[in-house]
């Protein structure tokens, strides 16, 4: 199976799929992570020292699972789903040939995010299904999928650290307490984290379970007896 995984920016995948990523690496998967702007406005250095750093961050995170990430070098900041970014998708579309893309929401809270997400989505066609990654926060974002990252936590934090440049530890706290609420959000057991996933079915794509690593085990759920029935 091919996964790729795409970011707006050198460190989206580590804070939002990297779990997932992680998960599909365990099972075999090929994966290709893939950048679309430089980063170089995620800071107060020269933009072209924070690039360079940037893209080394992204590289040195994505070889924990032995993936290299593949750099379209677009402007941060200014990303729009025009005739450039497009093309430039469906051209690694057709390189990666990929059986699933996962990407921002199209209500994430960065332009940039939701640029990428239309972007995909034009890209993709009845290519590949699309499926889209929790927002920061998880605000305005209802599941419809959840993978469990249990196994992956401690390597889902080295990967988000690995970007120095971001004052990494914030992203390290948010993404765990996100990842702990999307676990019980779904009924996880207890100590589990989970990273959450929207898809939308449209045709020739209706179903993506097959495509997905398990969720979760569950928490058994113990009916409450009727305090109106006697024993």
């Amino acid at each position: 199976m091919k996964i790729l995984a795409l970011g707006a920016h050198p460190d989206d995948i580590e804070i939002f799929m990297f779990g997932t990523m992680a998960a599909y690496a365990a099972q075999g998967a090929e994966l290709t992570f893939a950048v679309a702007t430089d980063g170089a406005r995620g800071g107060r250095s020269d933009p072209r020292v924070l690039a360079r750093a940037r893209r080394e961050e992204a590289t040195a995170a994505a070889a924990l699972l032995g993936a290299a990430p593949r750099f379209l070098h677009f402007p941060d900041g200014e990303l729009v789903a025009d005739g450039a970014l497009i093309s430039a998708l469906k051209t690694l579309l057709r390189e990666v040939g990929p059986d699933l893309v996962i990407t921002h929401a199209p209500n994430d809270y960065h332009a940039d995010h939701r640029s990428l997400s239309d972007g995909v989505r034009i890209a993709a066609s009845f290519a590949v299904p699309v499926l889209h990654a929790d927002t920061m926060g998880g605000t305005g974002f209802a599941p419809t999928h959840y993978v469990d990252i249990s196994a992956y936590r401690d390597l889902k934090a080295q990967a988000i650290r690995a970007h120095q440049s971001q004052g990494p530890e914030q992203y390290v706290d948010r993404a765990r307490i996100q990842n702990e609420f999307r676990a019980v959000q779904c009924n996880g057991v207890p100590g589990s984290l989970a990273e959450a996933f929207r898809f939308e079915p449209r045709f020739p794509f209706a179903d993506i379970r097959a495509l997905l690593p398990p969720a979760p085990p569950l928490r058994p759920v113990t009916p409450i007896p009727n305090a109106n029935e006697t024993g």
